[in-house]
């Protein structure tokens, strides 16, 4: 089994695969140097079980027109409370491609999937999201995703803000699975709009990750704050508690199930 958050710079991009080789997607934004179609296939890939789409805008979902040309995606996971109309109002013309075809996705992948359907073996998923009007931006919108894989439990939260966290943290299954949550991904790639402290009261991760690019923004000075919250360990031959793609790279766990 094996999970990787890829280097995408100011995205998100990873994937997840189980013990009977299904592959698990978690967004497909890219850069310059990393592009997870490429690297997909690169693996002999040909097939993606579920995508699941944190965040409906460009940085989470570049890749989607390559991914859905040359591989066979079978499942999307998706805020399902916000439709294609309600998307495309959301977003400033022109329409993207990249959101062309997400948005053609939307409106064909209606059939609902059924708990354990899908489930791939080995890996254990359970998603929340804000819903839609309560809601009207992209951001807090976003699907918070737990995903448990060879006993290590991974939160990606999109690019989920403050108050998109607070009014998460009133549902007891959010609170409770976020106890057991051992790397926690900054949402937003770790600016300062996707901190909340209260998400801590329950969580005290071992890592938190950053994927981001080079700092831009003072927003993204954040290393020192979610820091606070970790408990760490080692990397390499260094106990870290933060983690960036800017600075460490592709970030890899791997299980020998064999």
């Amino acid at each position: 089994m094996k999970f990787e958050i890829l280097n995408v710079e100011h995205g998100f991009a990873a994937y997840a695969i189980a013990e009977d080789n299904s592959v698990l997607l978690f967004d497909c934004g890219y850069s310059s140097t990393c592009c997870p179609s490429e690297h997909l296939w690169r693996q002999g890939i040909r097939v993606i079980r579920q995508l699941f789409v944190t965040n409906y805008d460009e940085d989470h979902i570049a890749d989607l027109p390559v991914l859905r040309r040359c591989f066979e995606i079978e499942t999307i996971t998706r805020n399902r409370s916000v439709n294609s109309d309600q998307l495309r109002n959301m977003k400033t013309y022109p329409i993207s491609n990249a959101m062309q075809v997400l948005l053609e996705m939307i409106d064909n992948y209606t059939g609902e999937v059924l708990i354990g359907q899908f489930q791939s073996t080995g890996i254990q998923v359970q998603t929340f999201y804000n819903a839609y009007p309560l809601f009207e931006d992209t951001n807090n919108l976003s699907l918070l995703v737990f995903l448990n894989i060879g006993g290590v439990s991974f939160l990606l939260p999109g690019d989920l803000e403050r108050a998109g966290w607070l009014e998460l943290l009133k549902n007891s299954d959010v609170c409770r699975l976020l106890r057991g949550v051992d790397v926690f991904v900054a949402s937003h790639h770790g600016r300062e709009s996707g901190y909340c402290r209260e998400v801590f009261d329950y969580c005290v991760p071992q890592f938190v990750i950053m994927s981001d690019g080079p700092v831009q923004y003072d927003t993204q000075e954040m290393a020192g704050v979610y820091g606070q919250h970790a408990i760490g360990g080692l990397f390499g031959n260094q106990k870290r508690k933060v983690l960036t793609t800017r600075k460490d790279g592709s970030l890899c766990w791997r299980w020998d199930y064999t």
